[in-house]
């Protein structure tokens, strides 16, 4: 079955609203014409996002590269952001050239992401230059066959963390990861699409039963708790190389 469609004329969680709409203005007035499209992306497209708790996602597209003042106008909005709208807890933005996105090669990156994960809040949406997807091998193995290089690096940060918000940030964003990646191993069999990561975990213990263990202990990175740092090495010590190493299996099967 295809996939759902987010679309841009259901509305947005009127908390949001607002901090969209300053975007949008931030954004034309850095970029000019050069700005092509904005997107917005993760939990605020779904509809989900949780005041004090979520991020803004945001995708830029632009018909020319702005790497010469990217760093300086993203800083620039996100000082803003935290002035005006604090009950956001970061601005995370992906930029992207509009003639790289509509490409072919971008099929199974920009595609499916602006397709299926995103909602576009100005200009032309290049989603629309796609069709519907459909719940699939190529889809988990693009977002997903880094998750042994992507444990690693969480890891390292959590190891290295110094101050409790910053362990807390790292242990959201590995948990999240590794419960979504946890689904898209099972992904093509089970047929279905799921981004909340609880849901994911649920899901993929039908397939998995025996890992219920890890996939209840990735639940619990989600809390926003800081959580002792032994037992968290522990369990991506022991759950990411066995996950890396059943999409380096799967991968092999089906090609």
């Amino acid at each position: 079955m295809p996939l759902n469609v987010l679309t841009a004329q259901s509305p947005l969680q009127s908390d949001y609203v607002p901090a969209i709409g300053e975007l949008v203005k931030f954004f034309r007035a850095g970029l000019g014409d050069n700005l092509h499209s904005l997107y917005v992306y993760g939990s605020v497209a779904r509809g989900t996002a949780k005041p004090g708790r979520s991020n803004i996602d945001v995708i830029v597209v632009t018909h020319e590269s702005f790497d010469a003042n990217r760093v300086t106008l993203i800083n620039t909005i996100r000082y803003r952001f935290q002035r005006h709208y604090p009950f956001v807890i970061d601005l995370n933005v992906k930029t992207a050239l509009a003639s790289h996105v509509a490409s072919l090669d971008s099929l199974f990156s920009w595609g499916f992401l602006l397709r299926h994960c995103a909602r576009c809040v100005y200009g032309s949406d290049l989603g629309e230059c796609f069709g519907d997807y459909e719940p699939s091998w190529e889809i988990a193995k693009h977002w997903n066959m880094d998750v042994g290089y992507k444990v690693a690096y969480y890891r390292a940060k959590i190891a290295k963390a110094t101050r409790g918000e910053e362990q807390i940030k790292a242990q959201i964003d590995v948990g999240k990861k590794l419960l979504r990646a946890s689904y898209s191993l099972i992904m093509h069999r089970d047929k279905q699409w799921f981004d909340d990561p609880i849901e994911c975990g649920r899901q993929f213990l039908v397939y998995h039963p025996e890992k219920h263990r890890e996939i209840d202990r990735l639940a619990l990175l989600l809390r926003g708790k800081v959580i002792p740092k032994r037992s968290v090495v522990g369990l991506l010590d022991d759950f990411g190389p066995w996950l890396a190493k059943q999409y380096e299996k799967t991968e092999f099967k089906i090609g």
